[in-house]
């Protein structure tokens, strides 16, 4: 990748040569301005107002106008002589959470590429700190004329750098929010929760642009002389009168689309409110259980299986028992026949004696 920018990194006394290179890139389709009526270029000459001639590049430098108007010619050498720090350095201030900076201030990406091999050690030293620390380096740096401020973090094994919006550059959101109280219901937030449940994840690698797509379809039909495709028609809209039908639609719209069945009696708003809360629809994808989690779901399980194998232990004891007792309640009534029979032996014994004398 060709590098924008040649300068180091400054982190302490620590000077680090780099090369700063553009980490992403415009796929847009660009338009040329032509003549309508005969398809020519339309092109812009830089024409010098005091010659009325028109001048090549070579001959076009920079100057600021004043207040009155006047033209203050300023030259690379006199940008050369800055007096700032940061006009060849990206100069590190700070280290701070990620999380302490706004999305809203940043701007353009860019890596940081070591720029020769003595830059290798120093480099791969401020990549693996920021990595152990899990902290954003906050710097300053000139570049096109101004010096901006930057994020360092790291993106893979190398360094990227996020240009940020200076703090005083982010205009406070004042009058932008809804100039009137609403009320939102509990069943009004369950179904909107079931809607982002039904929605569920998705892989931002998976997205693309699909007007980029379709503007190559009809320059593609230009160029063959066909018709162009026709556009599609576009989805019913209107105005939203029931904001809880509206939801419930929602949700079996996003169920039907990812093949759930969905049953008829799921008529009503009221319905589908009572329902969302009760359960929320399944997750598209379900994020993977944590190590703790885990563990306590495996210390749940082991405690669930120990129960049972006592009371299986225990229910097998108490079947012995009752067959010990049953057995013990046999050999008794045994013993107790036998006696009454020696009895009745010993007394007919007795009565045959009698008669006998």
């Amino acid at each position: 990748m060709r590098s924008i920018w040649n300068g180091a990194i400054s982190f302490g006394l620590v000077s680090i040569p780099i090369k700063l290179v553009n980490a992403t890139e415009s796929h847009s389709v660009s338009f040329r301005q032509i003549h309508a009526e005969d398809g020519g270029r339309i092109r812009y000459r830089k024409v010098c107002e005091l010659e009325d001639r028109e001048v090549t590049q070579a001959e076009i430098g920079k100057g600021y106008e004043d207040a009155d108007g006047s033209i203050i010619p300023i030259t690379d050498e006199d940008l050369a002589h800055l007096p700032l720090p940061t006009a060849k350095t990206i100069d590190i201030v700070a280290f701070v959470p990620a999380d302490r900076i706004d999305p809203l201030q940043m701007e353009h990406a860019y890596y940081l590429a070591a720029s020769g091999a003595p830059a290798a050690k120093p480099y791969t030293l401020l990549r693996e700190a920021l990595k152990r620390s899990n902290r954003v380096a906050i710097a300053k740096f000139a570049l096109r004329g101004r010096e901006r401020l930057g994020m360092l973090r790291v993106v893979d094994d190398v360094i990227a750098m996020h240009g940020l919006l200076w703090p005083d550059e982010i205009r406070a959101p004042q009058g932008v929010a809804p100039d009137v109280d609403v009320t939102v219901r509990d069943k009004e937030l369950d179904l909107a929760d079931a809607l982002m449940d039904t929605l569920g994840e998705v892989d931002l690698a998976d997205l693309h642009d699909e007007y980029r797509e379709a503007l190559e379809e009809v320059i593609a039909a230009k160029v063959s002389g066909e018709a162009p495709p026709e556009t599609p028609e576009p989805a019913p809209g209107g105005k939203v009168l029931d904001l809880m039908a509206a939801l419930e639609n929602s949700v079996r719209a996003a169920r039907q689309s990812r093949g759930e069945a969905v049953g008829e009696g799921e008529g009503g708003a009221e319905a589908a409110a009572e329902e969302a809360e009760v359960r929320h629809l399944p997750r598209r994808k379900t994020a993977a259980r944590t190590a703790p989690e885990k563990a306590s779901a495996g210390k749940r399980s082991t405690a669930k299986k120990t129960a049972a194998k006592k009371a299986a232990a225990a229910g097998s004891e108490k079947k012995a028992a009752g067959s010990k007792s049953a057995q013990a309640g046999k050999k008794t009534a045994a013993r107790t026949g036998e006696k009454a029979a020696a009895k009745k032996t010993a007394a007919k014994k007795t009565a045959a004696r009698k008669r006998t004398a």
